[in-house]
């Protein structure tokens, strides 16, 4: 178990992920990381605590790997690419590295393979379509997929190197044949694939104040209505997705601190701080006020005890 999280991002990082900021984490900070390979391939196996992380684009030559993370325990929301993956346990989701990621997790605990490029062997074109999409891990190719790396973590040791090689390429297979299953799979009617659309040009507009059905219908040249019916059998309908989303990038924004409740809200389109704050509690049950002050006390204590370390440590140098 690893106690400093400045100590699980280096140890992450020297396992192949891209460094990820992690807006969540304080003093009290409790995660662990295992890893092993198994010829070309490597398992990172993670138990983190509830997290809300953000990974930066990276240049595209820093990684040969693309990564097939497994969930084995929580529920984490990934969002890469134009996907956005909401997984539970035995489900799990392909990612590139290079890419700009968020998270959003509770305590959870994840298997992570990095598979070389290479050794996958799908098109560029597929790939892009994968990435961010979640994979059930229930059934089928991708039941055998979620099985193999929840054990391969577990007892990739002892093997000879033909064996490993052997036992790499197999996996490999596997995994490829439960990504072209969900190609098959994700074949979007044209109500699908219009809603996914809309659904994506209003993740990339969320900070527009401006953004509003009416809007969003004309540029995709369809009726209000219309508009509303694609989205009638959904979850939420079109304003409630908006406003929930932005209220997301709030929370999120927030936790990391250092802005104002009423800046956070301005720049995510809410321009009423009063209406802001009540449909912030109304949804997560505290005010956002808290929230960032709560945050604000962490890291205040974090500093307070790195600084009295330093002042230990520099104490005994002396003696």
């Amino acid at each position: 178990m690893i106690g400093n999280l400045e100590t699980f991002q280096d140890e992450l990082t020297a396992s192949g992920f891209p460094p990820l900021v992690n807006k969540f984490a304080g003093a009290g900070f409790q995660g662990s990381i295992a890893t092993c390979d198994l010829g070309p391939l490597r398992l990172v196996s993670l138990r983190t605590p509830e997290s809300a992380c953000v990974g930066r684009e990276r240049d595209a030559s820093d990684s040969g790997n693309l990564a097939v993370k497994v969930m084995t325990r929580g529920r984490t929301r990934i969002e890469q690419g134009r996907g956005i993956a909401d997984l539970g346990p035995t489900d799990f989701v392909l990612l590139d590295p290079t890419r700009g990621v968020r998270f959003e997790s509770t305590a959870a605990a994840h298997v992570t393979i990095l598979v070389p490029r290479r050794e996958l062997r799908i098109r560029p074109a597929q790939i892009d379509r994968l990435i961010g999409v979640r994979i059930d891990g229930s059934h089928g190719p991708g039941a055998l997929v979620s099985v193999l790396a929840r054990e391969s973590a577990r007892s990739a040791t002892g093997f000879r190197e033909a064996e490993a090689l052997r036992s790499a390429a197999a996996f490999v297979e596997l995994i490829a044949v439960a990504l072209e299953a969900r190609l098959d799979d994700d074949q979007p009617a044209p109500d699908e694939w219009l809603r996914d659309r809309i659904t994506g040009y209003i993740e990339a507009r969320l900070a527009d104040p401006d953004l509003s059905p009416p809007r969003i219908a004309a540029a995709h040249h369809i009726s209000v209505r219309r508009l509303h019916k694609l989205f009638e059998e959904q979850p939420l309908t079109v304003a409630a997705l908006i406003r929930r989303r932005r209220l997301e990038r709030c929370r999120a924004e927030l936790t990391g601190g250092g802005r104002t409740v009423t800046a956070v809200a301005a720049r995510w389109g809410f321009s009423d701080p009063t209406h802001f704050s009540k449909l912030f509690k109304a949804t997560y049950g505290y005010n956002a006020r808290a929230l960032m002050t709560s945050n604000r006390a962490r890291t205040t204590k974090t500093r307070s005890v790195v600084q009295g370390k330093d002042g230990g440590d520099q104490g005994r140098q002396q003696q």
